[in-house]
């Protein structure tokens, strides 16, 4: 046996299987569980989810348990919180599971796939009117270091719901996160009283890194349940992806692995399709699983491999802009950075409003040369603009004052977003 990290080598025993669970009992009695992440003929290896520390290699039993990890599940498990692995660290009382699920679930067939349709509301304009998150969609956001998307994920859990809001619920998966950000969306979920349709896992940062690979599997794996089995409308929001993705890395190195674009391994890219995929909706079933995975991205650069790997599999991007942050606009998301692929499918007559998508079109339009007599402004001065350019500068200033800016508790209805862009397009005539 050897240790490297949270990393166990051992030889290979006869019937062990990937995946499968290993139990490792410490002279103490103290136990860890891990599983088999390589196997070989002769060396077979074990990522330790509470890490190695404090083991002593020739003190130590291992067991290897048949079955690969399992989450247990209850639809008592919302309004509850979790540790990274699923184990309940809220002090309540004790959860009467129902069953035991793999955590390692294949995405969904395509085959067997529903198109998603219908939306589902944030009560943030910039996002409903212009951005519309759509049922079974997969719609991440891309922060800047320093900007507080925090907040933003704090306001979308406690905004966000259906027309059918009993049914609805919120899978929170926090990865790498301080003992302060934990608190923050705790105690604020308390208050506000949302706590009760949010299931939260928490990772925080001095846990192990492995049990960070865990977190977004053990989340999704709630999250399929409740859609599912109970037929619920689930929102996953998943963040720091990033913090992931630097445990994988970390983990990858550890391991040996020839890294690839900026030292991370060659299968980022499998690896976050394996959980984004699992969103969507199944024929057959009136559930749905929504995600919003959340990532910083390294020196605001986009086409750093993990926003970049990010882009392709999801179906477009919400992106925070430092300048309007800085300017004090929130939630400061610049839609002409931004994109969602699946709004003219879940938006318009019979869902929001028939006009919605032409509303939202010449929002874009508008905006988009407010860029560009914002720029002329610089290089001629704003009094030398033309009577149509400074008309756009007028109206640039007015949307991202009272459309873009949002008070922390100012939720709108999507009747009030697109009344209000309405509104503001009439700066234009």
């Amino acid at each position: 046996m050897q240790l490297i990290g949270p990393l166990v080598y051992i030889k290979t025993p006869e019937g062990c299987s990937f995946e499968e669970q290993v139990v490792l009992t410490l002279k103490n009695g103290e136990k860890r569980i891990g599983n088999v992440i390589h196997l070989a003929e002769d060396i077979t290896t074990i990522q330790v989810y509470e890490g190695t520390n404090g083991i002593n290699i020739s003190d130590v039993k291992t067991e290897f348990v048949g079955k690969p990890l399992k989450l247990k599940l209850a639809p008592t498990m919302l309004g509850r919180v979790f540790n990274g692995v699923g184990q309940a660290i809220d002090g309540l009382e004790e959860i009467e599971y129902r069953e035991e699920r793999d955590i390692n679930a294949k995405p969904i067939n395509p085959v067997s796939r529903k198109y998603p349709r219908n939306y589902i509301e944030t009560g943030i304009s910039t996002i409903d009117g212009l951005l519309t998150l759509i049922r079974g969609q997969k719609l991440p956001i891309f922060s800047g270091s320093g900007i507080n998307h925090n907040e933003l994920t704090e306001r979308i859990i406690r905004q966000a719901n259906i027309q059918e809001e009993g049914n609805f619920a919120i899978v929170f998966g926090l990865m790498g996160a301080e003992y302060e950000t934990a608190q923050f969306f705790r105690k604020n979920f308390e208050e506000n009283h949302v706590l009760s349709k949010v299931v939260m896992f928490q990772n925080l940062s001095n846990d192990s890194s492995i049990e960070r690979l865990l977190t977004p599997k053990i989340a999704l794996t709630c999250a399929e349940y409740l859609a599912f089995d109970l037929d619920m409308q689930v929102l996953v929001i998943l963040t720091d992806m990033t913090s992931y993705a630097e445990s994988l890395r970390e983990i990858a190195t550890l391991k040996e692995e020839v890294p690839s674009r900026k030292g991370y391994p060659g299968y980022l890219y499998s690896d976050f399709a394996s959980i984004y995929e699992r969103a969507g909706m199944i024929q057959g079933k009136s559930g749905s699983i929504t995600q919003i995975p959340i990532l910083t991205m390294p020196n605001d650069d986009i086409a750093h491999p993990i926003p970049d790997t990010t882009g392709y599999i999801t179906e477009g991007q919400i992106v925070l802009s430092r300048e309007l942050y800085q300017r004090g606009i929130m939630p400061p998301i610049n839609i002409l950075d931004s994109l969602s692929r699946l709004m003219k499918d879940g938006i318009g007559k019979g869902y929001t409003r028939e006009n919605h998508i032409k509303i939202a079109d010449q929002i874009f339009a508008a905006y988009s040369k407010v860029q560009e007599a914002r720029a002329l402004a610089k290089v001629l001065g704003e009094s030398d603009l033309s009577e149509e350019d400074k008309k756009y500068l007028a109206f640039g200033l007015q949307f991202e004052e009272k459309f873009v800016k949002q008070s922390l508790y100012d939720r709108r209805t999507m009747d009030q977003t697109l009344d209000l862009a309405e509104d503001l397009l009439k700066i234009l005539q």
